[in-house]
């Protein structure tokens, strides 16, 4: 073959090679790696948000893995540290808060923040800044049996103050208990305690602190909450509730289906009211948020997929697929979120939950320990009820002990 024919060819088939290299996506290279968290049943919706996401921004392509929701701190962790992370990462705030301590995680500085409910966006912020974006949430509710409050003739709790008020009257008419409070289940007691202002190993053992404890101390002692309150979970608290031996149950309102199916009879007497609340009148709250790594290689192409994820339309489809609370301002304007039938008990809880995001500050602040911190707390909550210690001698060593764990 004549030599320089031979050159022509190969310069050719590269020139070729070259163009089509320009003109096709290198798709390991440049697709937008997605991870959520147990999304895996709603795979319809998450390929139509990302297949219409893709049509409306031809040069990003999504590649999105559902991660078990028991993997996803450790995987996060794991790719974090690697030199390639994904690039949008379905997370829990305690575990970004965590995250944006150690300077993993990319700042998020955009105006389209203002479309989702401020009380959220700020609860997010670590030093003034913010590393993530809202996705969905619930908040509880307070499930109630109206039959044994009408025969107990009392009004409906507020707080926990009003709690103690009625729980005699409660036993004395019903021969229930006014509720079963699994105070010593993971965070529960934190969180009361943070609706006190006592949120810190230094506020542990204030005035504010003690009279929390000696609240449930008191109540214990008088057989006003049962005495497996030291030892039982949620999920048995729900159990009495539906065989009507307690009057309230604070839960969210996907228990209503559990009731509804499990004990019908209960669910006739069954109504819902906004979660008891402490001093400061705020609501307890769940989250799932969206953060990019420091390290994402498409830091840009994630942020705007992510805002278009939780975007109002977004956002409200998902909610009505998985009665969530969306986090969007102009979601929850919808009536989905506003308005529902007298007989609609779901639809109720839904708005109330809803509404229940306009006070959530000031939000609980995970310790880095909070683990630990939970045990500790829970610990001394058995033995103060079960009387073995005082309650400022027991708080006092919890002060020391939770104080030790930032060492």
């Amino acid at each position: 073959m004549n030599k320089k024919f031979l050159i022509s060819i190969i310069v050719l088939i590269t020139v070729v090679l070259s163009f089509f290299m320009l003109k096709t996506p290198q798709k390991d290279n440049n697709d937008v790696v997605l991870w959520t968290l147990q999304m895996g049943d709603f795979a319809p919706y998450m390929n139509k948000v990302i297949s219409n996401f893709e049509k409306e921004n031809p040069t990003i392509k999504i590649k999105w893995i559902d991660v078990p929701f028991s993997e996803g701190e450790k995987r996060t962790l794991a790719s974090i540290l690697s030199d390639n992370p994904p690039d949008l990462i379905n997370l829990n705030p305690d575990f970004t808060n965590l995250l944006a301590q150690r300077g993993a995680l990319y700042e998020i500085n955009t105006p389209e923040i203002a479309q989702y409910n401020q009380e959220i966006v700020n609860s997010l912020k670590y030093n003034g800044k913010l590393y993530s974006l809202p996705w969905y949430a619930t908040s509880a509710i307070t499930i109630y049996n109206k039959s044994l409050v009408k025969k107990a003739g009392v009004s409906l709790p507020k707080t926990y103050e009003d709690i103690a008020t009625i729980s005699p009257q409660i036993k004395s008419k019903t021969g229930a208990y006014a509720q079963l409070p699994n105070i010593t289940e993971n965070d529960t007691m934190v969180k009361i305690l943070n609706k006190y202002g006592v949120n810190s190993s230094d506020k542990i053992n204030s005035p504010e602190s003690i009279a929390v404890f000696d609240f449930y101390k008191n109540l214990y002692a008088k057989d006003l909450i049962p005495k497996e309150t030291v030892t039982q979970t949620q999920r048995e608290a729900l159990e009495k509730y539906m065989a009507e031996k307690i009057v309230f149950f604070q839960a969210g309102a996907n228990f209503l289906n559990m009731i509804k199916e499990n004990a019908p009879s209960t669910y006739k007497n069954t109504d819902v009211a906004p979660q008891i609340t402490g001093k400061l009148g705020q609501n307890d709250f769940s989250l799932m948020n969206f953060i990019i790594p420091q390290r994402a290689k498409h830091k840009s192409a994630a942020l705007k997929f992510a805002l278009y994820l939780t975007n109002a339309q977004n956002q409200l489809e998902l909610a009505k697929l998985t009665n969530v609370i969306a986090t969007n301002n102009k979601s929850l304007q919808d009536d989905f979120y506003t308005k529902y039938e007298p007989d609609d008990l779901m639809a109720k809880a839904r708005v109330i939950s809803a509404k229940q995001l306009n006070k959530i500050n000031p939000v609980l602040r995970p310790d880095r320990n909070q683990k630990e911190v939970n045990t500790i707390i829970n610990s001394a909550v058995q033995e103060i009820l079960l009387g073995k210690t005082p309650t400022k001698k027991a708080l006092g060593r919890v002060a020391k002990d939770w104080k030790s764990l930032g060492n």
